[in-house]
């Protein structure tokens, strides 16, 4: 029987946690993360570049559905982050991401979770820069930070839209809020098309450029709520025509009734911008295969939304959007 080991050469089993984090994140980590071993990452951005800095969160239960897929909960996460880049005209950078699940969570989470964070690395050209993770007694918190870049002074802000401008937006409207009920099984969706487009949203990255967009945001939280942030940064008023919003088929099998909601119920991570008439067939050609759609106009006055029916008429709407409190 061999002897012990002196003390000085006792073996020291890597905890479960940090196994995790080598297992299924490490392979995820760029050049900056340091193998994800250090407290924090050290990166340089490129030169003549400034950061732009975002932070989203998603809760199990209130962003996305408990039996949701773990790669598409991923990819919904660092998608939704894009998008906040995509609306200031900013580059992928990197990311850092906290990840707070029950203790019992089982291995096959995390490999479903870091897959679906992979294939979206490699899309979007991405990678991990570290971050943390906990366990909760309650449901599954996710936050992740993400960092761009962009020319100095070239970031698009939600300040800026001019009187005569349009409002446009890019793709469909509606698909997001209608994909929720679908998921939920109080719609139908033969084909699950708006259910992807709830679960799976495309950030519409290298679109908001400074010259052809005076400002700009995401639709995240419902498209009358969310251009209200736009007019009030600029302190001017905005009339949406609801026939002129955009809506995909399954959109608009979903009928009349369903207008409200796509107007007011979110999810969407389209563009809501702020467009000099003169440069919108510059920015349809920026935007190539995704269609951009002027659905009103920036005018003076108090800063309100107005949405006008066909008729012309004031269009009432029992929320303007998603509020977590």
């Amino acid at each position: 029987m061999s002897s012990a080991p002196p003390p000085d050469r006792l073996a020291t089993p890597l905890p479960r946690e940090f196994a995790r984090i080598a297992q299924h994140f490490r392979p995820l980590a760029g050049p900056g993360a340091l193998d994800l071993l250090d407290d924090a990452a050290v990166l340089a951005p490129p030169a003549g570049r400034e950061l732009v800095v975002a932070a989203d969160a998603m809760v199990g239960g209130v962003h996305f559905l408990p039996d949701d897929p773990p790669d598409l909960v991923a990819r919904k996460l660092l998608r939704t982050n894009l998008s906040d880049l995509a609306a200031m005209g900013a580059d992928p950078l990197g990311y850092l991401l906290t990840v707070s699940v029950p203790a019992d969570t089982p291995e096959a989470w995390f490999a479903a979770f870091t897959a679906g964070l992979a294939q979206d690395q490699r899309e979007f050209g991405i990678p991990l820069l570290g971050g943390d993770s906990t366990s909760t007694p309650g449901p599954v918190g996710l936050s992740l930070t993400i960092l761009g870049t962009v020319a100095p002074g070239a970031a698009v802000r939600r300040a800026g839209a001019r009187a005569g401008d349009l409002l446009c937006v890019t793709g469909t409207i509606g698909d997001g809020a209608l994909g929720l009920l679908a998921a939920r099984g109080e719609l139908a969706d033969p084909d699950g098309f708006l259910r992807d487009r709830y679960r799976l949203p495309r950030p519409r990255l290298g679109i908001a450029r400074p010259g052809l967009v005076h400002a700009a945001l995401d639709v995240s939280d419902g498209l009358v709520q969310d251009v209200g942030h736009l007019c009030r940064a600029a302190g001017l008023a905005v009339e949406i025509e609801a026939a002129a919003v955009p809506r995909s088929p399954a959109a608009r099998a979903a009928g009349e009734a369903s207008l409200p909601r796509i107007l007011a119920g979110g999810d969407d991570y389209e563009l809501a911008m702020a467009v000099p008439p003169d440069a919108l067939a510059a920015l349809r050609g920026a935007a190539g295969a995704v269609p951009v759609t002027p659905i009103g106009r920036f005018l003076p006055g108090p800063a309100e939304v107005t949405v006008r029916a066909a008729d012309g008429t004031p269009m009432p709407l029992a929320t303007h959007g998603w509020s977590h409190f």
